[in-house]
């Protein structure tokens, strides 16, 4: 059984939404809409998008895999590719929005990329990854 559960951290809103990312706002631009209304004024606006995924084998073995991939909010919404904060998160290194920079890209650098890469790596024998980040 696989399992996978990500989310969105501000450093400013103390890690929030985290888990509760999905429910954060409302249906569709409205949690971007909450979350820009929260930061209106705020200059750190630091983030990083958190993914885990956990892998259960048939003998109740868990072999897990984690992602990080660091960033800061905008301040308002750009691009048309992906989805949830997409458009308003901006990773570590670039000045365009996960939206702008598109599907492509987040295949190979997301989150939810590391993460699976970081479990893929775990399946195969020898000592454990490093956490990816």
């Amino acid at each position: 059984m696989l399992g996978e559960d990500s989310g969105l951290e501000v450093a400013a809103l103390g890690g929030a939404p985290g888990v509760r990312s999905a429910r954060y706002g409302g249906e569709g631009d409205e949690a971007i809409t909450r979350l820009l209304r929260e930061l209106a004024g705020v200059e750190e606006r630091d983030a990083r998008y958190v993914c885990e995924l956990v892998l259960i084998g048939p003998d109740g073995e868990e072999v897990r895999g984690s992602g990080v991939l660091e960033g800061r909010i905008g301040h308002e919404q750009r691009g048309t590719e992906g989805f949830g904060y997409d458009p308003i998160f901006i990773p570590d290194g670039e000045d365009q929005t996960a939206a702008e920079l598109g599907n492509d890209w987040k295949a190979r650098n997301s989150h939810r990329a590391r993460a699976a890469a970081a479990l893929s790596a775990a399946l195969k024998p020898g000592p454990p990854p490093p956490p990816a980040r």
